[in-house]
């Protein structure tokens, strides 16, 4: 009955968020149903485990959420991101719409835009592309998908993006750990998917199937619409990238006797205060640099990107303590066990975790951080016995977070869906190929570590 409780607490969490529901109201009511099912005291269930995990998550990540979130807010209100995704597709051209599209989401995403200003930033300009070139609208998700949810999200390193932060806080890595690892992943990731979405291309236009008849998001852009200049707007996305990298290098100077008389690990901080560096600075050029473009003004934009952030770090931050309460639990005992010691070793075990947990949650960024909260110090023990450095365990996590996180429940994908005026019917089946493909390419990297031995 226990495990059969958490399975059904879990159906439930999946449904509601389906529904549209609020996960804030009902990730502790799931959570309570889980621990009924196991015999636990359910008001300190909710109390003592569920508040605090996730208390504890938006004490460390509150901060990337919120800059983050405003950074993208002052791109997209200045056009910044509009200008930088209009300039990509207008110079490749209708004839390679997929793959301008593509790299116009990379572009925004590994520059430190939001995930969600991305979709909203460049459906536009894929619809209208596709449209001309006549490509099936119901191809758009998958393209977005891979352009915003893949390959900057979790594996080129470097990336500012929150899936490739969590690590860092666990392992005391930085934004750049195992590079070659990341960038063959990434690499494996593109070329494989894009294949297929040019497959379906082809195999569409062989059948005579076009854009299609759609009446859902399908304004045109004005013909008069002016946006600044993509020299200009590109310069914060630069300066984020920039200095991330130098701050990353100063900070790890400092002397940290002051900071360990606090109690503070340096190595677990420090890639997350060199991206809050840059957020900042990146936050104050893209105002000075688009501040008569700004959709009612500088304030607006700031206090809309905040208030934003605030929903989506209590979301996640509720998907944690949900995760950690059903992680507590006598019915999870069997299966974290399972999990951590797995034959295959720690990399193995570490992707099938983040990945599943990732998958139950249907957030990355919540999955990987439950998984982690577990089990972090027994792969760091498992991984040094091993021969395999934190580097690798962080963009394995990294990797494999971003996984099975897109199932039909995710909220970023729910959003992508809507944006684009179209349903799980009618495109889910190109995001499930995008999950396939994600989920395989962690576990190839895994096969490749064992088969090589490489700590890079």
């Amino acid at each position: 009955m226990e495990v059969f409780g958490i399975f059904l607490s879990l159906a439930l969490l999946i449904f509601f968020a389906y529904r549209g529901y609020s996960v804030i109201l009902f990730a502790p009511v799931c959570a309570i149903v889980a621990a009924l099912f196991n015999g636990a005291a359910l008001l300190p269930s909710y109390t003592e485990v569920f508040l605090p995990n996730a208390a504890t998550y938006f004490k460390n990540f509150f901060p990337i959420f919120m800059l983050g979130a405003v950074f993208g807010k002052v791109m997209e209100d200045s056009g910044a991101a509009s200008s930088i995704a209009h300039a990509i597709i207008k110079k490749l051209g209708p004839k390679r719409a997929i793959l301008s599209s593509v790299l116009a989401c990379m572009v925004l995403t590994y520059g430190g835009v939001s995930m969600f200003v991305v979709v909203f930033a460049i459906y536009p300009f894929a619809r209208a592309l596709f449209k001309e070139a006549d490509i099936p609208k119901h191809l758009i998700p998958g393209v977005i998908g891979l352009g915003a949810f893949a390959c900057t999200m979790d594996a080129i390193p470097g990336s500012p993006q929150i899936q490739n932060m969590i690590p860092t806080r666990f392992f005391g890595t930085t934004l750049y750990a195992a590079p070659v690892t990341g960038m063959i992943g990434a690499v494996v990731m593109f070329v494989v998917y894009y294949a297929y979405l040019e497959w379906c291309v082809k195999k569409a236009k062989a059948k005579g199937e076009g854009y299609g008849h759609h009446t859902v998001n399908e304004a045109d852009i004005p013909a008069d619409k002016k946006l600044p200049s993509p020299v200009i707007s590109a310069i914060p996305l630069i300066v984020v990238l920039v200095l991330n990298y130098v701050f990353t290098k100063w900070i790890a100077t400092w002397d940290t006797t002051l900071f360990e008389a606090y109690g503070i690990k340096m190595a677990t901080v420090q890639s997350t205060w060199a991206l809050l560096a840059a957020l900042v600075v990146g936050i104050i050029i893209s105002c000075a640099a688009n501040y008569k473009d700004m959709k009612g003004g500088i304030v607006k934009s700031l206090n809309a990107g905040t208030l934003g952030s605030l929903l989506a770090i209590i979301n996640t931050s509720s998907e944690v303590g949900y995760g950690n309460t059903v992680a507590s639990l006598v019915g999870f005992k069997a299966f974290s066990n399972t999990m951590l010691n797995m034959p295959g070793g720690p990399l193995l075990s570490e992707a099938v975790t983040v990945n599943t947990l990732a998958g139950i949650t249907g957030s990355a960024s919540g999955g990987m951080s439950i998984a982690l909260g577990i089990a972090a110090p027994k792969y760091l023990e498992w991984a040094a016995q091993a021969g395999i450095t934190p580097e690798v365990l962080h963009r394995i996590a990294s990797m494999a977070s971003g996984g099975m996180d897109t199932l039909p429940h995710n909220g970023a994908i729910i959003t992508l869906l809507a944006v684009c005026g179209l349903t799980h019917r009618e495109s889910y089946k190109h995001i499930g190929v995008l999950t396939v493909v994600k989920t395989l390419t962690a576990f190839l990297m895994v096969g490749l570590h064992a088969l090589i031995k490489f700590n890079m």
